[in-house]
C-alpha cells in the first residue's frame, strides 16, 4: 500500500489568509438539534456554511490570477495532469524571515536533495515558515520566499509548478508581485499555504497530488495536497 503524507492546512473559521483576500467564515447551517419531518419519518442532519476566497487555505493559483493577457487559463481550464506529477522537496529552512532565497541557495538545495529536476516536476520548498510563523501575526507579512532569478531558473529546468508554505511565493511587496509576473511570463504556477513539508525532506521522489475544485472562472482553488510514496 502507498504511504500518503497530508500536505494541506486545516480549514476553519478565520483561517489565516492573505490580507488582500476575504476571511474564511464557517458556521453551523443546521444541526442535530433541529428535527425534520417527512411523512411518518423524523430525522436530523448537520451541515456547515462556508464562505471563503478561492485562495483560502492550501491552494493552487490559476494563470488568470496573475496573467492579464486574454486567454489566460482559469482553474477549471488547467489540465488535471498538472496536479498529479512527480515531485521532490528541497530544504531552504535556513533562509531568514522576509528574505528571498537566492539562485545559488536554490541550486545548492536541489543538489543536496540528490535529485535532478525533470520536465513537468513539482518542486516543493520547505522554508520552515509554518514552524516559525503559523498562528502568529507575522504569518501574513514576515514569510521568506524565492528570488526572481531562482524562479526563472526553476522554470528553465522545465518544472510545472512549485509550492511553498507561505501565503505568497516571494517576500511581501514588490518581490511578490514580480514573482507572480514571472510565473505568468514562464507559463508555470505555484501552490501556497502547504503544510508538513519537513516530513518530505531527504526522502527523495514521490508523487504529488493536489486536484483543484472545478470552479468556473476560478483564479485559484483550495486543494487537498498529498505526497504519495510507493
Amino acid at each position: 500500500m502507498p504511504e500518503f503524507v497530508d500536505l494541506s492546512r486545516e480549514l476553519f473559521h478565520r483561517t489565516q489568509t492573505h490580507p488582500s483576500h476575504p476571511p474564511v467564515v464557517m458556521t453551523v447551517w443546521n444541526d442535530h438539534s433541529e428535527k425534520k419531518h417527512a411523512g411518518n419519518t423524523t430525522f436530523t442532519s448537520k451541515a456547515i456554511f462556508i464562505s471563503m476566497s478561492d485562495h483560502a487555505g492550501t491552494h493552487v493559483d490559476a494563470p488568470v490570477h496573475f496573467d492579464p493577457r486574454p486567454g489566460a487559463a482559469s482553474i477549471d481550464e488547467v489540465p488535471l495532469e498538472k496536479f498529479y506529477t512527480p515531485a521532490f522537496c528541497i530544504d531552504l529552512s535556513h533562509v531568514a524571515l522576509k528574505a528571498a532565497a537566492t539562485l545559488e541557495e536554490v541550486q545548492a538545495a536541489v543538489a543536496a536533495s540528490g535529485q535532478t529536476i525533470a520536465a513537468g516536476d513539482t518542486i516543493l520548498i520547505w522554508m520552515a515558515t509554518n514552524e516559525r510563523l503559523l498562528g502568529k501575526p507575522g504569518y501574513a507579512h514576515d514569510f521568506p520566499g524565492l528570488s526572481l532569478p531562482a524562479i526563472h531558473w526553476l522554470a528553465d529546468q522545465g518544472i510545472g509548478m512549485f509550492g511553498v508554505e507561505a501565503i505568497s511565493p516571494a517576500p511581501e511587496g514588490e518581490p511578490n508581485f514580480q514573482a507572480h509576473m514571472a510565473c505568468a511570463e514562464r507559463g508555470i504556477t505555484h501552490i501556497e499555504c502547504l503544510a508538513n513539508l519537513a516530513a518530505l525532506v531527504g526522502r527523495g521522489r514521490f508523487t504529488f497530488i493536489g486536484f483543484p475544485l472545478r470552479i468556473r472562472g476560478g483564479t485559484a482553488s483550495p486543494i487537498r495536497a498529498v505526497a504519495m510514496f510507493p
